[in-house]
Formats: structure tokens, C-alpha cells, sequence
């Protein structure tokens, strides 16, 4: 009997095994593309732009993956990383319906392999001293013999592989690029006298148009053109300052025969002031508007007034003479949640945009048009005179100033319906030797179709230091998104083009997840402190000042003599005075900092418990249900 029941067992398990060993074997035949994603923003799933992409591809492409095992062997942080790049390929080749080849090399040191993977353009990048090259790069081919590359997979770019994977496949599939033209006198593609003034940095282009270029064909725009040419159906007309008629006309016509136009305007432009005018200095005026324009299309941009947002602001270094080493500049403030449409296809996936001295649009009475905001500010923001950014930004200044008025402005926004021209008489004469162009086209008075436009009253979105992070690696620029501001004006200039699919790539993963509650509770309390500080500040000058009054005989009933040296009995009353109003206010300026930190400690101690507790407690809760539920059913069976 009993070694029966051993027979027995023992064939139960040998089934058991078996089953397990089947039922992994037919998964891994079955379900070997199956996956759940449970991240919150579903970054290893593929988005519907890049099916729509590979559902769209007509002819095959080749991908080669160029992968040196070695690289894994002695940084298991790329081992990692190469296996997730390979499975996201293999899910690629999948989803394709046969369009996409997929193969594999491992470049071994001085074999024909690294030549053909040198030859590519991939990256070679030395692992150790001894000068042997490692590879990790992916090469492209469609059947016209057209290349696209990734030269190396950067860890650092790992939120972005599908952007970066897709948009190599439609650049392959898509050889015919939209045209855009881009008109400002902002040095976006760099500045050519930076290398005679020994800053190199600021001769590259700004990375928004290294990203424009990969989707459109790029067309520079000179600001005193008479006529915008035909084949550009974007114009991307950023700080337009002191713009002539002749050329403003230019812009009103292109929007009448049914051209796209992206306005960025400002009040006050953080690239132009830090960078020398033709001078050699920094200009002193840094505002751009299109009154003109502006008024004919329905729209208010006011060019004197800053919006300062206390909610996204900006950690900036403090004064030296501050007693605190960080303080927010609410000039600068990165735009999120609630602040960014979730409606629009261009923004819907965009987790956050940073604008600095951004200025502010609204729909003028009557205008006739559809006004749909893309970037709001927060509730908890205010406007100030652009004079006073622009001439004294002092954060601590204007954080002490600082009242939310409970208002919330449109910083970008896209309108859309029939439009008549700012020029109804028609065209301006031509400027002082200036002569018309021969193919100089008839005047339209209005618009025939509904057009569409996007306005945004900043063009600090395009600088890199507001979103962008660029190294050198190797010799290569690799450039690290923070914010999302190079996908919100691709992402826009792809909407005017009428090109969607690759809308849902470009800000997957991009945006910070702050900590918003305890930011909450910092910039109130810090906002408090630098109001508290002005006081404080306001307090000690004045009584300084009738402390000299006081000692010179100056004040009170020693004025009538000047010279008076002796300190009166009332004067040294007053002076006691203020000197306890002066420990006082110091006393009530420590407590708000003690309160700031003791809140946040506070909330910080509970989200440890939180996060430490809730699981095994959760579990706990369950097992003791579990039990108690079983013992019922045991009580209820024996009954």
C-alpha cells in the first residue's frame, strides 16, 4: 500500500513537471509576443504612431543591430539595456507584416564585421585602456540604398528608444519631407561670431532645429522678404522684432492662400538678452509683437507684461547676500499637468513644456475665430511689468513681490476660422531700395478655406537651456530631454503638416514626475519667507536710517540742532524700540523657516511609512480575511 502511494506521488510529480515544461514550451511558441504593461504612461508598449507607421511601410527595410557582447559583459547596465533594444526590434519585425528584416552582429576587434560597422557610421567607443572598440548601434536600408543610423544606443536616451526606433523607419519609408521655413533673427541655427569670441558652444543650432530637420525640409526665411516662397506650408516665425510692413504683409498673404503659420512671440526674449548684439552688448529691448497682424486676426498679445507662476517654478542659485542658497524664479516655470490641453492631438501626450518670461494671448471681443489653448498658467499666477524682468531680474525681488490673483493665462494657443488680411488696401510700397519681385503674387483680402495657426507668446521654448541637456560623447552631441518642448513644436509643426503618426512618439517618457506635493509645500512656504524677508528688510533700512537721524540730532525735537552727539533718554527709547522689532521680525522670519522644514520632514516621515507599510499591511489584512472567510466555511461545513 504504502509503495503504491509512492508510485503514485512520484508519477504525480513527473505529470506536474511535464505540465510546467508543456505549458512553457507552447508560451513561448503561443504567447511569445504577449507582455502587460503596467507602467503608468505604457512605455513598452508600442504607441498607435508607430503602428500606424509600419502599417503604412510599402517597401521592405533592413535593420542591423551591431552589438558587442563584450560591452554587456563588463557594463551589465548595457547588457540590460541591449536586451530590451532587441526585444523591442523583435516586437518591431512583428507588428510589420514582413516589411522590417532584422539582423545581428556582434563586431569582433579587427574583423570585417567592425569595418562594415565603421563603415555604417556607427560608433566605435573604447571599453578599456588597451584602445579595443565596442559597438552598440543600429544601421537602416530601404531599397533605394538610403541609410539612417543610430550610432550609438546611449542609456541615457532609453526612454526615447521608440521615438528614436520609429523615427528612423519613417524617415526610410517618408523620402518626401514637408517644407518649413523658418524666419527669425534669434541665431537658432548658431551664432557665426561665436567662435571669434571664444564660445563655441554658442556657434551650434539649438536642438529644436536638429529635430525639425530630421521630419521637415528646414528653408531659411529672410526677415525683409517681400514674399514667402510657395513651396514652404510651414512658417515657423519666431521673435519677430521690429518685422517692416513689407515683410508683415508677406506673412499676412502666405496665411491667406492657405499657408500654416507657428507665431512665437515675447515679451521678453531670455536668448536675446544673454547673447551680444552688433554692438557687443546685450540689446536693451527684447520684446517682439505684431500688433497688425494680431488685431486683423482677432487675437491680444500684450508685449509689456511677464506671467510669473509660482506652481512650475524654477530652483535658480540665489544672491550671495541671500540667506538661503536657492531660490524660485517664478519668471521661469515649467508648464504641467492640468497645464498642458490633454485634448489636442499635438499636446495630449506631452508631460511638460518650460517657458521663461513668457508673456500671454487671449481671444479679442468678437473676434470670430475658435481660440483653443494649448499651455495655461496655473492658477496661482500673476502678471508683472516686462520692464521690471528685463531690467532687474532679481529672483528673491520678485518673489517677495509676488501675488496670485487666482488667474489663469493662455501662454500658447491654436486658432482656427477665415481670416481677412491686416492689409485690406493691399500691399505696402517697397522699402528704400527695394524692388518688388517680378512673380509677386495678387493680393488676397481674405481667406478662402478656414485657417489654421498656432500663437504662443514665447520663444524661449526653442532655447536649449530651458529643456535640453547636450554632451559630448566621443565626439558626438548627444542630447537628454528634461521638459518637452522640442516635441511640442515638432509635435506642432507635424499638426500643421497634417502628419499625426509620429505625434504619440516624441514625448513618450519625457516629462519629470516632481514630487508636487512637497514642492507645494516648499514654494508656499518659501514664497511666505521671501514676503516675510522684504519686510524684515524694509524694516531694518528704515530704522538704520532714523538710527543715523536719531545720533546726528536730526530727528524729533533734536532737529533743531544738527550737531548734537549726546543720545537723549526718548531717543534711546525709540531705539530700543526698534531694535526689538528688528528680534522680533528676525524671531518670525526663523519660524517660517523652521515650518517649511518641519513640513516637509513631516510629510516625508509619512510617505516612508506609506511606502514601507502599505504592502505588508495590505497582505496582512488579506491573509487575516482569507483565514477568518475559511473558518467560517469550515464552521458552517462541520454544522
Amino acid at each position: 500500500m504504502r509503495n503504491r502511494r509512492l508510485t503514485y506521488s512520484l508519477l504525480g510529480v513527473a505529470a506536474a513537471l511535464a505540465l510546467a515544461v508543456g505549458v512553457n514550451l507552447l508560451a513561448d511558441r503561443v504567447l511569445n509576443a504577449a507582455r502587460i504593461d503596467l507602467t503608468q504612461q505604457r512605455l513598452y508598449t508600442l504607441s498607435p504612431g508607430t503602428r500606424q507607421v509600419l502599417a503604412g511601410l510599402h517597401d521592405p527595410i533592413t535593420l542591423r543591430l551591431f552589438y558587442s557582447r563584450k560591452l554587456g559583459a563588463e557594463v551589465p547596465q548595457y547588457g540590460a539595456y541591449a536586451e530590451r533594444v532587441r526585444e523591442m526590434l523583435r516586437e518591431y519585425v512583428a507588428v510589420s507584416g514582413g516589411k522590417l528584416r532584422l539582423e545581428f552582429f556582434d563586431p569582433e576587434p579587427f574583423s570585417d564585421v567592425e569595418d562594415r560597422a565603421i563603415a555604417l557610421g556607427l560608433q566605435g567607443v573604447p571599453l578599456d585602456q588597451g584602445g579595443e572598440q565596442v559597438y552598440f548601434g543600429l544601421s537602416a536600408a530601404n531599397q533605394a540604398d538610403e541609410e539612417r543610423n543610430i550610432p550609438f544606443f546611449q542609456s541615457d536616451r532609453e526612454r526615447f528608444l521608440e521615438a528614436d526606433l520609429t523615427r528612423l523607419i519613417f524617415e526610410l519609408s517618408n523620402p518626401t519631407r514637408p517644407v518649413i521655413g523658418v524666419m527669425s533673427p534669434l541665431p537658432l541655427n548658431g551664432d557665426p561670431r561665436a567662435m571669434m569670441m571664444r564660445q563655441p558652444a554658442l556657434a551650434q543650432p539649438q536642438v529644436v532645429m536638429r529635430q525639425l530637420r530630421e521630419s521637415f525640409t528646414v528653408q531659411d526665411i529672410a526677415m525683409d522678404a517681400q514674399v514667402i516662397p510657395p513651396e514652404v506650408q510651414i512658417l515657423l516665425l519666431a521673435h519677430p522684432q521690429n518685422l517692416s510692413d513689407q515683410a508683415q504683409y508677406a506673412v499676412d498673404q502666405f496665411v491667406m492662400r492657405g499657408g500654416k503659420l507657428f507665431l512665437m512671440l515675447d515679451p521678453h526674449s531670455e536668448m536675446q538678452a544673454t547673447r551680444p548684439g552688433p554692438s557687443g552688448r546685450p540689446p536693451t529691448e527684447t520684446s517682439s509683437s505684431l500688433p497688425r497682424l494680431m488685431n486683423a486676426w482677432g487675437i491680444e498679445a500684450p508685449s509689456d507684461q511677464v506671467v510669473l507662476d509660482l506652481r512650475g517654478a524654477w530652483r535658480v542659485r540665489a544672491s550671495p547676500t541671500d540667506r538661503v542658497q536657492a531660490v524660485d524664479y517664478i519668471a521661469w516655470f515649467n508648464l504641467q499637468g492640468d497645464s498642458v490641453n490633454r485634448q489636442e492631438v499635438a499636446t495630449a501626450q506631452i508631460e511638460q513644456v518650460t517657458v521663461g518670461s513668457s508673456g500671454y494671448i487671449a481671444p479679442r471681443e468678437n473676434a470670430g475665430v475658435e481660440f483653443i489653448p494649448l499651455l495655461t498658467s496655473s492658477a496661482q499666477s500673476m502678471v508683472t511689468d516686462a520692464a521690471k524682468v528685463r531690467t532687474d531680474p532679481s529672483p528673491t525681488r520678485i518673489l517677495a513681490e509676488f501675488r496670485a490673483d487666482g488667474q489663469r493665462r493662455v501662454i500658447a494657443a491654436r486658432i482656427r476660422g477665415n481670416l481677412r488680411s491686416a492689409f485690406p488696401d493691399g500691399p505696402p510700397p517697397p522699402a528704400e531700395g527695394q524692388e518688388r519681385p517680378a512673380d509677386f503674387p495678387a493680393h488676397r483680402a481674405a481667406t478662402e478655406a478656414p485657417a489654421s495657426i498656432v500663437v504662443a507668446n514665447d520663444s524661449d521654448i526653442l532655447e536649449d537651456r530651458f529643456w535640453v541637456r547636450v554632451q559630448d560623447f566621443f565626439g558626438q552631441q548627444v542630447a537628454t530631454p528634461f521638459s518637452g518642448n522640442g516635441s511640442f513644436v515638432v509635435n506642432v509643426a507635424d499638426t500643421l503638416a497634417g502628419s499625426d503618426a509620429m505625434i504619440s512618439l516624441r514625448s513618450r517618457g519625457e516629462g519629470q514626475r516632481p514630487f508636487e506635493l512637497v514642492d507645494n509645500i516648499r514654494r508656499q512656504a518659501d514664497a511666505q519667507f521671501r514676503q516675510t524677508e522684504q519686510q524684515l528688510t524694509e524694516r531694518l533700512t528704515a530704522t538704520e536710517r532714523r538710527l543715523r537721524e536719531l545720533r546726528q540730532g536730526t530727528g524729533g525735537e533734536g532737529a533743531r540742532n544738527t550737531n548734537q552727539t549726546v543720545i537723549t533718554p526718548e531717543q534711546r527709547v525709540e531705539i530700543d524700540r526698534a531694535r526689538e522689532e528688528i528680534a522680533n521680525t528676525r524671531r518670525q522670519l526663523r519660524a517660517v523657516q523652521l515650518e517649511l522644514r518641519r513640513d516637509i520632514e513631516t510629510l516625508e516621515f509619512w510617505l516612508r511609512v506609506f511606502n514601507i507599510a502599505f504592502v505588508p499591511v495590505l497582505l496582512t489584512i488579506f491573509a487575516l480575511g482569507l483565514g477568518w472567510v475559511r473558518s467560517r466555511r469550515r464552521a458552517a461545513a462541520r454544522a
